[in-house]
């Protein structure tokens, strides 16, 4: 399950990435809560608005990022991106601090981290492979997904702790200084031991290349229009657990807090699955994807909040899942020098439908309620799976037989295999008639 931890560079970025990703979450938990409660009276639209803003440059820039990624440096990359990125934080924190933060500010701020983590992503992405060796990278990639989750479970409860103690703006300048952590490693990690990628040469078409390459894998756009429906519709999850909260549940800061953590156990716990196993599984992102729909209809339907927490683990183990196994699969399947333009693809994908899902979820919360949200985020991932199931069918010329021995059961057979068998009926009948004949 640890096996990536054996390799000191990814020892440091593990560590390091884990402090930047704890502060990471205190301060969207933060920039939810004002948004919600201070900047509006709870508006949700407003929170899928600053997520749309946050989000949507990674659909805009993919193109430029992805080759970024591919014809830089990543390691030099990441340490501008994270500098800027502490930056921002700390600018967003004078200002809620000083009193003088409207609706606004937090638009652009979000605008602006949403363009540095549009350029940071992809290559934070493809650097995973120049830690640890091919056998390993999808255990790595499970491992970073790990070291997210667990800076989840931490992040919101301590910013929910702190925003009912002190306020919210103290929780900007603890990410900002956060982002020390991963700075720090970045600059501690061992050059030589590194597994980079041959780096492009400045060219015509590289990124037209990248696309035409995604476009001659229907795997890996399958996978892309999975990821495009549960990440549009279903991730949405500030919205949703914000507003069942405060609005169906009458819950303050910490008790919002709580629940993102909660959710958070339960995302770690399906990435810990997803790094014991030995190699990444289409099937799995199907079950799970299938799981995540179904658990969302749970969550929609519980009365309390312990009883919504509950759910929110079950939605936590599926939706890591999915994310966990969908990265790990672009990733091992792709040829190491495409790989910084299909992630930057990926990305732009899972996280770039934000700009549509979030604004639309959150009227749905403000107009339908809270639990109407939760209903298209498991609709999102029950049309995921029927997208991958009837690919599947389709690929591997899959028939639905109905089985003459067992008539209660419906069977998923290729027609090569219906067909034999027909052909073996019609011989066995033909032989029977002739020896009745005879």
């Amino acid at each position: 399950m640890f096996r990536s931890l054996r390799v000191i560079n990814y020892r440091l970025w593990f560590a390091g990435a884990f402090v930047s990703n704890t502060g990471a979450w205190m301060q969207r938990t933060a920039q939810d809560w004002i948004v919600l409660t201070e900047l509006t009276d709870h508006d949700a639209a407003a929170v899928g608005i600053t997520m749309a803003l946050q989000f949507g440059p990674l659909l805009l820039l993919m193109p430029v990022s992805g080759l970024m990624a591919d014809r830089f440096d990543r390691k030099r990359l990441l340490l501008w991106t994270q500098g800027l990125s502490a930056a921002l934080a700390l600018g967003l924190g004078i200002l809620v601090i000083s009193g003088a933060v409207q609706l606004w500010h937090v638009y652009v701020f979000a605008l602006l981290l949403g363009v540095v983590t549009a350029i940071d992503g992809p290559a934070r992405q493809a650097f995973v492979s120049e830690l640890v060796d091919d056998a390993d990278l999808s255990n790595a990639v499970a491992l970073n997904a790990t070291s997210f989750q667990a800076a989840r479970l931490v992040g919101p409860a301590v910013a929910g702790v702190l925003v009912a103690l002190i306020g919210a703006g103290p929780v900007f300048l603890v990410n900002a200084l956060s982002y020390a952590g991963v700075i720090s490693s970045l600059a501690l990690i061992r050059r030589k031991q590194l597994r980079a990628a041959p780096k492009l040469t400045r060219a015509r078409g590289q990124i037209r290349d990248g696309m035409r390459y995604v476009g001659s894998r229907p795997d890996i756009l399958v996978v892309l229009a999975m990821v495009f429906l549960v990440g549009t519709f279903g991730f949405n999850f500030p919205v949703f657990i914000s507003t069942m909260s405060t609005i169906e549940f009458g819950q303050g800061a910490s008790g919002f807090g709580l629940l993102s953590s909660i959710l958070a156990i339960g995302a770690l716990v399906g990435s810990l699955l997803a790094a014991r196993r030995e190699r990444p599984r289409f099937g799995v992102i199907v079950i799970a994807a299938s799981a995540f729909g179904v658990a969302c209809i749970l969550a929609a339907l519980t009365p309390t909040y312990w009883t919504f927490g509950a759910s929110l683990v079950i939605v936590g183990i599926a939706s890591m899942t999915i994310m966990s196994t969908a990265n790990a699969y672009v990733q091992t399947t792709t040829e190491p020098s495409m790989r910084g333009r299909v992630m930057a693809i990926y990305m732009a994908i899972f996280s770039g439908g934000t700009p549509i899902g979030a604004p639309v979820v959150g009227l749905v919360a403000n107009h339908f309620g809270p639990r109407w949200s939760l209903a298209i985020a498991a609709a999102s991932g029950i049309c995921a799976a029927v997208v991958a199931v009837i690919w599947i069918a389709r690929s591997r010329n899959l028939r639905l037989h109905w089985d003459s021995e067992v008539r209660w059961r419906l069977r998923l057979r290729s027609a090569e295999t219906q067909d034999r068998e027909l052909a073996t009926q019609e011989i066995a009948i033909t032989e029977t008639v002739a020896r009745r004949a005879s």
